[in-house]
C-alpha cells in the first residue's frame, strides 16, 4: 500500500487487519495530494455505502423489538408508496404501466429487490424516461453527492410519484432500497434516523464519531476526495460535498451512503457481527439476526442481475456475501461491502478475519489496490 501511495495512486490510506484479538493498523501517506496532514489511526472518512450494513443492523434491532417485520408491506409506514404501478418495460414511457404482482416488503428494501435502483445494463443509468424523471425530481438515487435538497417526507412524496422499474422480487437493483429504508426506520422508531443509530448502535458500541455529521473542527479534518476526471484521465479533486457540509446534520440522512467513521470504530461494528451480535459481553443483535444479515438471500438468477456491482457474489441484508470460494479465501461466506469514496470492509468468519481499508480516492476500488489489499490481508 505504501508503494501505491508513493506512485501517486492515492495520497494516503489507513488499513486495519484483525484476526481475533490481534489487530494491526497502518496509516500511510497524507490526507491530500501536495499537502494535507499525515494520515493517522483516527483520521475520519466518508464511508459511503459501508453505511448500508449499519442500516441493516438497525433494521434487525427494530425487528427484534417487534416494531417492524421483514415480511410486512412497506406502505404501512410509507403510505406515499401505496399503489405504485410497475413500468411495462424499463425503457418505456412512464404512463405505460402494469399493476405490481405483490407489495414491496421491508426485506425487499434490504435485499435491493424492491423493483427500483441502479440500472447496470446496457450502461449505468442510461437516459431512459424513468432515469430522467428521477433526476428531475432531485432524488439523488445514485452517487451520494451533490446531496438531495429534500427532507425525508418530501423525498418520499416525490419518489411515490414514480412507477417501479421492475416487479418486486424480480431482480437485484442497487442503492434505492436503503434510501427508502432509512425513511421507514425513522418513522417506525418515531425519531430521526441519526438519533436511532446513535441510541441503538453507536453509543452501545462506543462509536462516538460515527454519524451523519461532525463538529466543525473535526469535519475540517476530512481528507480530500478524488476520482479520475473522464476528460483528462487523471485524478482530480471533487468538491461537491466539501468538509463544511459535514459540519451540520443533513436535510436527508442517507441510509445508503451518508455516514462518516474511523477505521477503529467501523472495526468495532464489524467485530460485533463476527461475534454474532455480542459486544463487550452485551448482546446487541440476536444470532438469528446476524445469520440473516450475513447469509446470501438471492437466487442464482437474481445474482446475475447484479452485473458488475455484485460480480458474482450474493447479497444478504445490507451487504454482499460470497457464494463460491474466491482466492485467496478457501471457503465461501465472506461478507462485507465497499464505499464509493474509496473504502472497503470484509469479514471472513472461517478465518476469524476482519480487514478494512480507508482512502478517499474512488479509483482504489478498481485500480488494483483493493484486490491487492484483500490478498495481502490473508498473507
Amino acid at each position: 500500500m505504501a508503494a501505491r501511495v508513493e506512485r501517486g495512486e492515492f495520497p494516503g490510506i489507513v488499513t486495519l487487519v484483525a484476526r481475533g484479538d490481534d489487530v494491526r493498523v497502518d496509516a500511510i501517506g497524507s490526507t491530500a495530494f501536495g499537502g494535507g496532514t499525515p494520515m493517522t489511526r483516527d483520521t475520519i472518512f466518508r464511508i459511503a455505502s459501508m453505511t448500508k450494513p449499519v442500516l441493516a443492523a438497525a433494521t434487525m434491532i427494530l425487528v427484534e423489538d417487534d416494531v417492524i417485520d421483514l415480511e410486512e408491506p412497506i406502505h404501512r409506514l410509507l403510505p406515499e408508496l401505496a399503489g405504485q404501478q410497475v413500468l411495462a418495460r424499463i425503457d418505456g414511457p412512464l404512463d405505460e404501466t402494469v399493476p405490481a404482482r405483490r407489495p414491496v416488503t421491508i426485506e425487499d428494501l434490504l435485499t435491493f429487490r424492491l423493483g427500483f435502483g441502479t440500472i447496470t445494463e446496457p450502461s449505468f443509468n442510461p437516459p431512459y424516461p424513468i432515469v430522467e424523471a428521477a433526476e428531475s425530481l432531485g432524488l439523488v438515487l445514485g452517487r451520494p453527492d451533490p446531496r438531495t435538497p429534500h427532507d425525508p417526507d418530501e423525498w418520499m412524496r416525490r419518489f411515490g410519484t414514480l412507477p417501479l422499474m421492475a416487479q418486486p422480487g424480480e431482480r437485484w437493483m442497487y442503492n434505492v432500497g436503503t434510501l427508502v429504508l432509512g425513511v421507514l426506520l425513522a418513522r417506525a422508531a418515531d425519531q430521526p434516523l441519526g438519533d436511532l443509530l446513535r441510541e441503538r448502535l453507536f453509543d452501545p458500541l462506543g462509536m462516538p464519531e460515527t454519524g451523519f455529521w461532525l463538529p466543525a473542527g473535526r469535519a475540517a479534518q476530512l481528507p480530500a476526495y478524488y476520482t479520475t476526471d473522464e476528460g483528462t484521465g487523471k485524478l482530480a479533486e471533487v468538491t461537491n460535498t466539501p468538509p463544511e457540509i459535514w459540519s451540520s446534520p443533513p436535510v436527508f440522512p442517507s441510509g445508503s451512503g451518508g455516514l462518516v467513521s474511523t477505521v477503529d470504530e467501523f472495526h468495532t461494528f464489524a467485530r460485533m457481527l463476527l461475534r454474532r451480535g455480542v459486544h463487550g459481553g452485551t448482546r446487541l443483535l440476536s444470532e438469528k439476526s446476524v445469520e440473516l444479515m450475513t447469509t446470501n438471500r438471492l437466487s442464482p438468477e437474481e445474482i446475475t442481475t447484479g452485473g458488475v456491482l455484485l460480480g458474482g457474489a450474493g447479497w444478504g441484508l445490507g451487504m454482499a456475501v460470497t457464494v463460491e470460494a474466491e482466492e485467496p479465501a478457501t471457503t465461501a461466506g465472506q461478507y462485507g461491502w465497499a464505499g464509493g469514496y474509496g473504502t472497503d470492509w470484509f469479514t471472513d468468519p472461517h478465518e476469524d478475519l476482519i480487514a478494512i481499508a480507508m482512502t478517499q480516492v474512488s479509483d482504489f476500488l478498481w485500480s488494483g489496490g483493493l484486490d491487492e489489499f484483500r490478498r495481502l490481508s490473508y498473507a
